[in-house]
């Protein structure tokens, strides 16, 4: 190894920056990017409802398996991101250059997976949900593409979460944006058929996609092997290594659970809204599109502070953590507290976008009005899930999640649905919210005895 690279891992800046400066630098990057992919996710909707309403609700049907791509994607980059960082933080070189290549390699397992379910399940997941055969055509278009091309989501997660846990944020704010940018030029294009391109229809949205997905993971590979000397991704004689594997999952699984759990819960909600109507599940796609900008930017914000914590656990440095998560958990409070601003007075512009008739309105200004008000409770228990994961507690955030989307969520959705009007179906959210506000404090106080106090 060089004196230079030596050089730059002991003057890592996650171990000696100012901590604001610090999250601020590491995080801002990544909350660019993810309010630009937040965009991208509402414009491709917005296109999408220029066609019919079919389509708008064909698109948001979709979305349990978007987010099951999500989960998969996310949770293995999740323990991949805190092994390493924490290797780093313990100067184990060695070990974060094995996370990094068996993370390669898992991704690359997990994208078989959805192949399959592109090729084989799109179809009969769009029957169990409508007998509407319009929206079922334009869902089976949609997601087979997305599913079947998913290489590009799996490539990008990786690489990016790599950049990320050493510290290199801003060239994951390159890649995000720049794959974000081409699916919104490319969506009217593909959609509409312009410039001489085909007329896909809805299914133009799912290639914009990929090729966007693509474009973005290709980047982030370049960058790694050009501009991040903390790592070494060569997959040169690669061996699987399944303790390396079991470690990787022991973090990322009850991510992967958490996340699949709101696929689960997205499709029961659609299977219960659209008992009342294909509309009331147009709504709920929507509204999941427009907190998308509200939510991706805390997003970001903790995929800065997974490794800063995780860092300066390696290191002992509990002063360090500790500051990092009250000003995360600040700045993800006044972020959703826009949010439920924009949601309490704007809901009918806000629908608008999406090209709203009267009923889509009817049902969704309540919608989103009664949504919002659990905004800023919900960032709480984000940025304290994100500090369980960075500890390896991932499986306080995983019960959080069961207990709130399954065990509350679910059950109170059906209960008020019995009272005959969609509109007592919203009250679901802030309820469920609330409670896993309650189970996150419960486990918060357990960290600190079990973990933080120690470190004194």
């Amino acid at each position: 190894m060089s004196n230079m690279e030596n050089e730059l891992r002991e003057e890592n800046k996650m171990g000696v920056m100012p901590v604001n400066r610090l999250l601020l630098t590491m995080s801002l990057p990544m909350m660019a990017s993810m309010l630009v992919q937040a965009l991208y996710n509402i414009v491709d909707s917005i296109f999408v409802a220029r066609i019919c309403e079919d389509a708008l609700t064909a698109v948001s049907l979709a979305f349990p398996l978007q987010t099951l791509t999500i989960a998969l994607a996310g949770g293995t980059a999740v323990g991949i991101n805190a092994i390493l960082s924490r290797s780093l933080g313990e100067k184990e070189y060695a070990n974060a250059n094995k996370a990094a290549t068996n993370g390669i390699f898992l991704s690359a397992m997990c994208y078989l997976v959805f192949l399959i379910i592109g090729l084989f399940f799109v179809e009969p997941y769009y029957k169990s949900l409508s007998d509407n055969p319009t929206i079922v055509s334009y869902g089976i278009d949609y997601m087979t593409v997305v599913c079947t091309c998913s290489f590009g989501i799996f490539a990008q997660f990786i690489f990016e979460r790599l950049l990320t846990s050493t510290g290199r944020t801003f060239y994951t704010m390159i890649t995000q944006s720049t794959g974000a940018i081409i699916n919104i030029i490319l969506d009217p294009i593909f959609i509409f058929g312009l410039l001489g391109a085909p007329k896909l229809g809805v299914k133009g949205a799912a290639v914009a996609t990929v090729i966007g997905q693509i474009v973005a993971a290709s980047l982030a590979y370049l960058f790694n092997v050009k501009k991040n000397p903390d790592i070494n991704i060569s997959m040169k004689g690669f061996r699987p290594d399944g303790k390396m594997i079991a470690e990787i999952y022991k973090i990322g699984i009850p991510s992967i659970i958490m996340q699949a759990i709101g696929s689960v819960m997205n499709y029961v909600m659609n299977k219960i809204l659209i008992s009342f109507s294909d509309t009331a599940a147009a709504v709920f796609g929507v509204y999941y599109k427009l907190q998308s900008f509200i939510f991706m930017p805390i997003f970001g914000l903790n995929g800065g502070m997974v490794p800063i914590i995780a860092f300066n656990y390696g290191a002992r440095r509990k002063d360090r953590m500790m500051l990092t998560w009250k000003l995360a958990w600040a700045y993800a409070t006044i972020i959703m507290l826009v949010g439920t601003i924009a949601f309490e007075l704007i809901p009918g512009t806000l629908l608008g976008l999406f090209d709203a008739s009267e009923t889509m309105l009817g049902i969704g200004v309540p919608a989103l009005k009664i949504i919002g008000v659990h905004f800023p409770v919900a960032a709480f228990c984000i940025v304290a899930g994100t500090m369980f994961q960075s500890l390896g507690k991932s499986i306080y955030s995983m019960v959080t999640s069961i207990m709130r989307q399954i065990v509350v969520l679910l059950p109170a959705a059906y209960l008020l649905s019995l009272l005959g009007d969609v509109t007592y179906v919203w009250w679901a959210f802030p309820i469920a919210e609330v409670m896993s506000a309650t189970v996150t404090i419960i486990y918060f106080i357990r960290l600190n005895k079990n973990i933080l106090s120690k470190m004194d």
